[in-house]
């Protein structure tokens, strides 16, 4: 090999949600002055929904980063943004197709709009290298149920096909965030499958040990080390004491947070330059100084990703390595496995199907609703006594109230809801007859 140089990556759940996280002022200040004098090339963070918290951080590492974008989306925005060294000569935000119900209304997703927030930059020797940052539907854990569970793998899904497009356009690809989603989990596979990322603590660390005798005798910061735990960690003054799931407490935590990478689609992949992991690491994992309390929910982690520069190639070898070359091998490239879409399709019917009964549920509601207010408009040229007028106002609003949610939960969202999980189901019983069809 020639020569290599790197691209340091840093990512952050900076828990920013105002009025709902708790110490954000305090927490913020402290997160720009541990940036400030930080050496990354590009740094992505996921729940900085107040854009003057987000002006406070840009403006506390301008000096080293000067190009940056915040992204909006849904009603309250998406929370996230990117910062990086080098210029950024495009900015997107996709708006993943399902987030939650809009009557969840505690667990907030549908109204901050999950999304997938990417900016391409030009690099000296990596030419276009696209940056994705995203933070995937929270509910649902490890183990469903099902119909909660499918939302962030919809997430999966078109985040993988995403980072798939911006490969076959000839760009490197980073993809960093919050996934939600613990390692063994669907989710992870169908973005690792589907769009042929490396994990980039994988990469750079060896097998951690998986039994449960070893697995017990990690103290919370050896989990870290080994395990890559980002959040629900005992060191963590926001989850100390929290009551943890099995995964959780077994793991000391849990590994949430990620850095993937891949390289373009290329016919000569031998003479372009390689992306690769050499280090990766869990950060602001101590407290804020002369305080008790973290960064965040969540700790940091830093990814340092190595550009390999090839060997001199001839006039002929560069031209097949031209990115308009890209769309000719497209078809070759591996896709989700068949047993990662037989579970995908499973999870999703399972989502349709409970779709398919609430939203009738809903409806029903609605109907009642409707024959209420119906009945009190007749009876009230009835109703002897003036007390009870404001009553049956008040009566009315909540009847309204309800029967106007109900319709649009049970009617409009209900089938947004079913129409985005059957085009996908659709689309992956493609892929699967497809696999099938030259399997020998």
């Amino acid at each position: 090999m020639a020569s290599s140089s790197q691209l340091r990556v840093f990512s952050f759940n900076c828990w920013g949600l105002k009025f709902v996280a708790k110490d954000l002022e305090q927490r913020v200040q402290a997160i720009a002055n541990a940036l400030a004098n930080t050496d990354y090339d590009i740094i992505a963070l996921q729940e900085i929904w107040v854009y003057a918290h987000y002006e406070h951080i840009r403006n506390a590492i301008s000096h080293k980063l000067p190009y940056a974008k915040f992204f909006y989306s849904g009603a309250l925005g998406a929370g996230l943004a990117i910062f990086t060294k080098l210029p950024i000569i495009n900015a997107t935000v996709h708006p993943y197709s399902l987030n939650g119900e809009p009557m969840d209304v505690s667990a907030g997703d549908w109204f901050v709009g999950k999304a997938a927030a990417s900016v391409t930059i030009q690099h000296p020797q990596l030419g276009q290298v696209q940056i994705f940052n995203t933070h995937l539907f929270a509910k649902g854990g490890e183990d469903g149920p099902e119909y909660r569970r499918a939302h962030r793998l919809v997430n999966a899904w078109e985040l993988a096909k995403l980072i798939r497009d911006a490969a076959h356009l000839g760009r490197y690809v980073i993809a960093i965030g919050d996934y939600n989603s613990i390692p063994s989990t669907l989710p992870i596979a169908v973005l690792r499958e589907h769009g042929n990322v490396q994990d980039a603590w994988l990469v750079s660390h060896p097998t951690p040990p998986t039994t449960s005798h070893l697995t017990s005798e990690l103290s919370p910061a050896e989990a870290i080390e080994i395990h890559g735990v980002t959040a629900d960690s005992p060191l963590n003054s926001y989850s100390a004491g929290k009551p943890l799931d099995p995964h959780a407490r077994k793991f000391m935590g849990k590994r949430l947070d990620y850095v993937f990478y891949r390289q373009p689609l290329s016919l000569s992949p031998s003479f372009i330059p390689q992306l690769t992991c050499s280090s990766s690491r869990v950060l602001l994992t101590e407290c804020i100084p002369q305080s008790q309390i973290s960064f965040s929910d969540h700790f940091a982690l830093e990814a340092v990703l190595d550009i390999i520069l090839p060997s001199p190639a001839t006039p002929d070898e560069l031209e097949l390595s031209k990115p308009h070359t890209m769309l000719s091998v497209s078809m070759s490239e591996p896709i989700i496995s068949n047993a990662s879409m037989a579970s995908t399709i499973s999870a999703l019917t399972a989502c349709y199907r409970f779709s398919r009964q609430r939203a009738k549920n809903e409806l029903i509601v609605f109907g009642l609703c409707l024959g209420l207010l119906i009945c009190l408009m007749i009876g009230s040229a009835w109703i002897p006594r003036s007390w009870i007028n404001p009553v049956l106002v008040l009566l009315t609003a909540v009847l309204t109230w309800t029967g106007t949610t109900m319709l649009y939960e049970g009617f409009l969202f209900g089938y947004w809801e079913q129409n985005a999980l059957m085009n996908i189901i659709e689309e992956m019983e493609i892929l699967l007859a497809a696999n099938s069809s030259r399997s020998p």
